[in-house]
């Protein structure tokens, strides 16, 4: 997981490093000094300028746009490092230790975002509604699978609205999951009004006192526009507690554009990553949690219905960093 961003970041912690013991080795001794604390200042702390600095991170910032963070990401970090290192004072021995403790600095400021928990939101709002959104191919309806199964093993009820009318077969998908985790669909045919089913799931929750209504979208392709207004008409109707989108880990820097067009256009509440066991660069994760700045929720690490992490930024940066 992460292999390629992590290579990136070993390698520029290994190039300013060396660049600190280089300068070291290039400063002429001074082995007679006036004040003793002048000596030990010189032998053992070395300084970097911002010439020194520059070229390797330039390169550094290639390369995490290579792997798939942002330019803007990029840049930020870029600037952080040399805040935190041009002109201080590092001792000989601790070079890649303090390029180290900088990078995670920058790191976790990214990926440090608002927290959310569901089931404190829905202790007041019976039945809770979450709208699940994202494009064609992120995982959306099995996503919404796992967040059922997740409510269920943690003592909650829920329903499936599968608002998905649009997509062949996307009723029977969801229907299946349901099947399999015991929790009732609600549904209507292809074509239907998809602010309808939603609103039967909800009056179905409230007459069975279900805790949760998790309600299935069409996975909108860029140029369908139509469904994007069904989505805007589903949240006008329905009023959902929370909308979350879901975004492919794999699907590099068009996940931004993802970000952006679905929080102007629905306001997006929080957001779920697929697939992100098998995602070697990483950087959208970094890029989309430092844009939108959203609750992140969940990882999905898997296709079983168990492969499901809770966010923390601290592990998220650990496998980064390993």
């Amino acid at each position: 997981m992460f292999e390629i961003l992590k290579n990136k970041l070993k390698k520029a912690i290994k190039s300013i490093s060396e660049k600190i013991e280089k300068k070291e080795e290039e400063k002429p001794k001074k082995t007679f000094e006036g004040i003793k604390e002048k000596i030990v200042k010189v032998i053992t702390e070395k300084q970097l300028s911002e010439e020194d600095i520059e070229p390797i991170l330039n390169d550094f910032e290639k390369d995490l746009i290579e792997a798939d963070v942002a330019y803007e990401v990029a840049e930020k970090i870029k600037e952080d490092l040399k805040k935190n290192l041009v002109g201080k004072a590092i001792k000989r021995g601790k070079e890649k230790e303090v390029v180290f403790e900088a990078l995670k600095q920058s790191l976790l400021e990214i990926l440090t975002v608002p927290e959310v928990d569901l089931i404190k939101l829905a202790e007041n709002k019976k039945p809770f509604v979450i709208l699940f959104l994202g494009f064609n191919g992120s995982g959306k309806t099995t996503t919404l699978a796992k967040i059922g199964k997740w409510l269920v093993d943690s003592g909650y009820s829920c329903v499936f609205a599968a608002a998905d009318t649009f997509r062949a077969a996307s009723i029977e998908q969801l229907e299946e999951h349901g099947k399999k985790l015991g929790i009732r669909v609600i549904k209507q045919k292809y074509g239907a009004d998809p602010a309808a089913v939603v609103y039967d799931a909800i009056e179905y929750a409230k007459a069975n006192g279900i805790d949760f209504v998790l309600a299935d979208t069409a996975g909108r392709a860029h140029t369908n526009k139509n469904l994007l207004d069904q989505m805007k008409k589903i949240i006008r109707v329905n009023k959902p507690g929370m909308k979350i989108l879901v975004l492919d880990s794999l699907t590099g820097n068009d996940i931004l554009y993802q970000c952006k067009f679905f929080d102007e256009a629905l306001n997006v509440d929080a957001l779920i990553f697929t697939k992100v066991d098998v995602n070697e660069k990483g950087g959208n994760i970094i890029s989309s949690s430092y844009i939108l700045k959203k609750p992140i929720l969940f990882l999905c690490t898997g296709q079983n219905y168990e492969n499901l992490e809770k966010y923390d930024p601290n592990k998220v940066l650990n496998a980064i960093l390993s």
